[in-house]
């Protein structure tokens, strides 16, 4: 099953995006979704083709954001689409079955069509108001969450989803209380002066069920 924590990496310049992806990475960040956005082709392709083999030494997931097209020349993991992208079974007719497609959800109805599609896991959000993306969909906060993962359950639609919108540390028992498989997180990481005992104490919570 696909690891709990995601990382969205942040970051203006390349340096920046090489910087804040490394240091998730050495903190124990076991996924990467490499999110470089209004940016040249020839830019974006440079930072990918640093990111992954430096995912590749830390043997996490390396996803890129919305551009299916270098997920494929670079022969990443897999690729995040968002609910205005290239629609999931055409990005599956390209990728092929081995790569893992993401899905940005604000509905339950986003989810059906998704998982119809062939997706392979849900980013469903945003949780609350997050200034790190840009054109916002509705809040759903943890009773919008709930009210979509009861839909999915009534339906028989199991797709593992993530909370992703200016998600703290508190919110992850609450969230995974309700059924959330795992977060999406990027400014909580990006900003931590303790990334290592963050990201554990994360973990931690997000593993609870499960017994060493």
């Amino acid at each position: 099953m696909y690891n709990k924590l995601q990382y969205i990496s942040q970051g203006e310049t390349s340096k920046e995006q090489l910087y804040n992806i490394h240091q998730a990475l050495d903190a124990g960040c076991k996924w990467v979704q490499m999110r470089f956005k209004n940016q040249t082709t020839k830019k974006t392709f440079a930072l990918a083709e640093k990111v992954k083999p430096l995912c590749e030494e830390y043997l996490a997931n390396f996803i890129i954001n919305d551009d299916l097209h270098l997920a494929e020349q670079i022969a990443a993991d897999g690729v995040h689409l968002g609910l205005t992208d290239m629609k999931i079974d055409e990005a599956r007719a390209i990728l092929g079955s081995a790569k893992i497609i993401g899905g940005t959800a604000n509905t339950f109805e986003d989810i059906q069509n998704h998982v119809k599609n062939g997706c392979d896991y849900i980013g469903l959000g945003p949780f609350r108001f997050t200034v790190t993306k840009e054109k916002l969909s509705p809040i759903l906060g943890l009773s919008g969450y709930s009210e979509i993962l009861q839909k999915m359950k009534k339906n028989k639609i199991e797709v593992p989803v993530y909370a992703i919108g200016g998600i703290t540390l508190k919110d992850v028992n609450p969230l995974i209380d309700i059924g959330i498989h795992g977060i999406a997180v990027s400014g909580i990481i990006t900003e931590s002066d303790e990334k290592e005992k963050l990201i554990q104490q994360l973990n931690e919570k997000l593993y609870a069920d499960i017994i060493v």
